[in-house]
This record gives C-alpha cells, structure tokens and sequence, in this order.
C-alpha cells in the first residue's frame, strides 16, 4: 500500500455518483475536495462520519470546498444512504477499488482476528489544483468534521 502523500498530484478518476451520474475530479479544478474513504455504507462510523460532514456542509462550502465519500459499495446502496441519511454531498461508487489503490488506501486490514483487504479510513484534502494539500489518518468518524474544519479555519 503506498499511499499518496501532501504534496502529491492526485491521481485523476471518474466514478459514478448514487444518483449513478459520473464524477470527474478534472472537472472540480478551482475548489477544494475532500475525498474521504470510507469502508461500507449504513455501518455505524460511516453514518457518524456522513452526519458530521452533512452538518457541516455550509461551513465547508464557505471555505470553498466540495465533499465526496468513496467506498466499494454499488450506486445502489449508496442511493439508499444517501436517502436515509439526508445527506447533502455525493458518494462515489468504487466497486473494483481502483481508486482507493491508486490513493493508496486499499490494503490489508485486521478485525477481530481476520485479516483481510479493504479500504483503510483516510480522508485527502485536495487543492483547487489537483495537489494533496494534506491528509487526515488520525480522527474518531464522530469527531472527522471536525478534525476537517480546523485545519481549514486554521
């Protein structure tokens, strides 16, 4: 697993949304994104972590920065949390985990014994040029928005 670093271009992908429309990070230059990776939608730290960015949408907003979430999960279930969690950003569908490779945040994981491959929970803020600006790898998912504003406010 290598993953991306601050400083490094991000990679270019275009995924489908949960309305199952295509998102091209090329055609967000001029704004901020956060890109945060997440492992499976409806599970408790992704709701908590989808809330609190949900909540904090004006917030990002006036400091110009657009939210997506990224997880393997199809469009469909996606859809479907974005529904039932009155989301107001858009997760991406990443099904063959391509994107989550090229980020570097695909990799061996370990849960009560297992071992297994998955995506590992990091979110990248991305500047209005297409550059990492920074990474953020240590956050509780209820605390994760928070983590996010500081370091825009700071």
């Amino acid at each position: 697993m290598n993953r991306l670093v601050a400083g490094d271009k991000a990679p270019l992908f275009t995924l489908q949304d949960d309305q199952d429309n295509s998102v091209s990070l090329a055609d967000l230059t001029g704004k901020k994104v956060l890109v945060y990776f997440y492992p499976r939608a409806m599970t408790p730290g992704c709701i908590n972590q989808a809330c609190g960015l949900r909540d904090s949408q004006s917030e990002l907003e006036s400091f110009n920065t657009v939210v997506y979430g990224i997880s393997p999960d199809p469009v469909k279930k996606l859809a479907n949390f974005v529904l039932k969690k009155e989301l107001n950003f858009s997760l991406l569908s990443d099904e063959d985990h391509a994107v989550a490779d090229g980020f570097g945040v695909w990799g061996e994981k370990k849960f009560m014994g297992k071992t297994y491959d998955g995506i590992h929970r990091i979110s990248f803020l991305i500047d209005e040029n297409g550059v990492v600006e920074h990474i953020f790898d240590k956050f509780k998912t209820k605390d994760h928005h928070q983590v996010v504003m500081a370091y825009l406010q700071a």
